[in-house]
């Protein structure tokens, strides 16, 4: 079974190399590593081709394009019927392609779901990674792809259509794991096949940024519901958090005119930040950990309402086509 890994870059100067090794070092060999470069503008490239002359399985594009464009480019490249693929930020562990191809035996399978896990450091990018990612505690049979570690047939790619290439870069493997649902494309999940997301945000900025980013592409991508699974989709979760703080909204209004609908109000809100506390805290067991779960969990909140809005209105704003033929 000959295996493509697919990745789309743009400067990573930093991490590529780590990655390259990462793929070149695995137990089950890949068969070539087809990299499209979107333009990068440090020395990516050199690095790139510095590899390149170590092994002759490395193909290299460089073609200015958004990362939805690189990974169907890359698909398009690749000589063989399966396909890996994986981001720039991430280091496969030395199984991770000897896991994520067994499933493959079984012809009925179309999609292969791996896992990551996140390299954190500091208590802040431990909370951050709770509200980003997915702990190992939360991987089961419902989990969709993520592109840091997935597998597929290049059939099942051209079934679903590849990436969409007409949204922002937060939201692309989500359309894609959503029509591969709605063609009822057989996935397999395989926690072990795993990589190493080392790009997790040190700075509570770069945290909050990302996050609004997140739920703006979400929204963008127009998904409500994801058939034959019971996944709440991340839009509807944003529809749920604007009606959570209206309510609370309403009942801190009402609390200024009565002294008992206040108490509740206040109950509520020590309750929630408990609750945000030991989300974080649940996982890593870091107390400082847990209380920048709640700075996020408020932020979070906030900027995922601006995201998804942002993101709603953007989609609405976009000009309608006008029927063939038709007249006013």
């Amino acid at each position: 079974m000959k295996i493509s890994v697919c990745i789309t870059i743009y400067n990573e100067q930093v991490s590529i190399s780590k990655v390259i090794e990462g793929l070149l070092n695995q137990s089950k060999k890949p068969d070539e590593i087809v990299i499209v470069d979107g333009g990068s503008v440090d020395a990516t490239v050199k690095i790139i081709q510095h590899w390149q002359r170590k092994s002759g399985k490395i193909k290299l594009v460089v073609q200015k394009c958004t990362p939805s464009e690189g990974r169907n480019l890359a698909v398009e490249l690749s000589r063989n019927d399966i396909i890996a693929m994986t981001d720039a930020g991430c280091v496969a562990e030395r199984d991770w392609l000897k896991y994520l191809m067994a499933p493959f035996t079984n012809e009925k399978i179309d999609i292969v779901a791996g896992f990551y896990t996140m390299r954190v450091r500091s208590p802040l990018q431990k909370a951050l990674a709770v509200f980003l990612g997915v702990h190992p505690d939360d991987f089961d049979i419902n989990y969709l792809p993520s592109a840091r570690s997935i597998a597929f047939r290049k059939e099942a790619w051209e079934k679903i259509g590849g990436f969409p290439e007409d949204l922002d870069d937060t939201a692309e493997d989500t359309v894609f794991n959503y029509k591969a649902l709605k063609e009822d494309l057989k996935i397999a999940r395989v926690s072990d096949a795993r990589v190493e997301w080392r790009e997790i945000p040190n700075s509570f900025l770069e945290g909050v940024k990302k996050i609004y980013y997140y739920a703006k592409g979400d929204a963008k991508s127009g998904i409500w519901y994801y058939p034959s699974i019971s996944i709440t989709s991340h839009n509807m979760k944003a529809v749920l958090k604007i009606l959570r703080y209206l309510l609370g909204f309403s009942l801190f209004v009402y609390g200024l005119y009565n002294p008992l609908a206040l108490l509740v109000f206040l109950t509520l809100l020590a309750l929630y930040s408990v609750w945000s506390f030991r989300k974080v805290y649940s996982k890593y067991k870091d107390w400082k950990a847990g209380i920048w779960g709640i700075v996020f969990q408020f932020c979070s909140d906030v900027v995922v309402t601006t995201g998804f809005l942002k993101g709603v209105i953007t989609v609405s704003r976009k000009p309608r086509p006008i029927s063939a033929g038709r007249t006013s």
